[in-house]
């Protein structure tokens, strides 16, 4: 039975000897973290340059001698069926943009990151051996989530070709590839103009879009905490989050028609705020048999956010953090 002098509930007064306030800092592992990608529209590629003579099949470029004579050395091409011998041209081709549309959720792996504390108790709840306050907490945790799949789209294709009279009947074999020297078979370099342009459907476009991203989060909220044993205590703890998300969205494809492949790629940057919630428990281990030492802890956090999406010219990814779990571990100090 409780003796009468002692009260079951007590305020803690400022200015006291008792060690109330707490610092812990640890590594967390976050999970349950996910992104929908989306593509819809037109998009441009960017792996060749026909105006400075690169094409999907091939390059003719400027030599070291400035093209004396009109002539280039520094020309190449991939396949024999490019060469046509009756009308003694060369023909290249490039893809420009591609057209396609698709949508796939990712699930990230588990992302790692840091995790700081600061607490104060301002009352006791004597039978319980429990105490009373509340804790600001903030988190850092890099997000990386990648998207492989493979998409079907149309592909604008243009038509390039070169007078290759002044080459025949010594036009080497393909594929060739020659130097910027100057020397070798010449070709003339005047600038092809597209003698078609068409619209190939079946292009397969493969590669990767992910996020990169930094969340920022910080948190405040009540906390319960009962002493177990001397050695041995659970927290509790709960409330509001914000948080702060901010990153690149990357791209880097591989548009691949009748065997021809470019290279597109890019990024573009996003940040947005998002809000939320917490509960968290977490278990404390005093190192020694006195709670004023250092403590090892184990914690486990439920942070649902907001959904936040980031788009830029028809690519889109839609971050959820709706389910976030995390688990963190570290090391505190009472004082």
């Amino acid at each position: 039975m409780m003796p009468k002098w002692q009260k079951p509930f007590v305020l803690i007064l400022p200015g006291g000897e008792d060690w109330t306030r707490h610092f812990h800092m640890g590594a967390v592992m976050a999970l349950n973290i996910s992104a929908k990608f989306h593509e819809s529209g037109t998009f441009g590629i960017n792996g060749n340059n026909p105006a400075q003579g690169i094409y999907d099949d091939g390059y003719v470029r400027t030599d070291q001698t400035g093209d004396a004579g009109g002539f280039t050395g520094f020309w190449g091409y991939q396949s024999a069926s490019q060469f046509n011998a009756a009308a003694q041209t060369l023909t290249f081709h490039s893809a420009n943009s591609f057209t396609t549309s698709g949508q796939n959720d990712r699930s990230g792996d588990p992302s790692f990151g840091l995790d700081l504390v600061y607490g104060d108790d301002f009352a006791y709840f004597t039978p319980a051996h429990a105490r009373i306050g509340w804790e600001l907490g903030f988190g850092l945790l890099p997000i990386n989530i990648t998207d492989r799949s493979q998409l079907i789209g149309t592909v604008n294709q243009s038509t390039y070709v070169y007078d290759a009279s002044g080459l025949y009947p010594r036009v080497p074999p393909a594929p060739y590839q020659g130097g910027s020297s100057g020397l070798g078979p010449l070709l003339p370099d005047q600038l092809a103009e597209p003698v078609s342009t068409s619209q190939l459907p079946h292009g397969v476009i493969t590669g990767k879009r992910s996020l990169d991203m930094t969340l920022f989060t910080l948190r405040l909220g009540p906390s319960f905490f009962w002493e177990i044993t001397p050695n041995l205590g659970l927290s509790l703890s709960g409330g509001p989050v914000i948080g702060c998300v901010t990153g690149n969205y990357d791209y880097d494809e591989t548009i691949t028609i009748n065997g021809l492949g470019t290279h597109n790629g890019g990024s573009f940057g996003a940040t947005a705020v998002m809000y939320g919630g917490y509960v968290n428990a977490t278990l404390k281990y005093h190192i020694m048999d006195n709670d004023r030492n250092a403590y090892l802890f184990l914690g486990a956090q439920y942070e649902p956010l907001s959904k936040t999406t980031f788009s830029s010219g028809g690519r889109s990814a839609e971050l959820d953090l709706s389910n976030q779990v995390n688990i963190s571990a570290g090391i505190g100090w009472p004082f």
